[in-house]
């Protein structure tokens, strides 16, 4: 099973990396990108097991881990 994690910086965030990135994109010409917001991919492969119980420890990885909850939101999903 594949756990697809995408962790994003919450809302109001400042985002210095991704003000970086537009500038580089208005700099290439790329003018239409209005706002970057940087985030981090995850694939996490699982042995199979009940779906539930899946959803629960990948959402536990997330929280212990992979994401900062103070500053950074998370969402995730799951393919057989």
């Amino acid at each position: 099973m594949l756990a697809k994690v995408y962790v994003t910086l919450k809302s109001g965030v400042l985002d210095p990396a991704g003000k970086a990135i537009q500038h580089s994109l208005h700099s290439l010409g790329f003018e239409r990108a209005t706002d970057v917001r940087l985030g981090k991919y995850l694939e996490i492969w699982l042995d199979r097991g009940p779906r539930a119980e899946v959803e629960r420890e990948v959402d536990e990885m997330c929280r212990k881990l992979l994401a900062n909850g103070v500053i950074e939101d998370y969402r995730f999903e799951l393919q057989d």
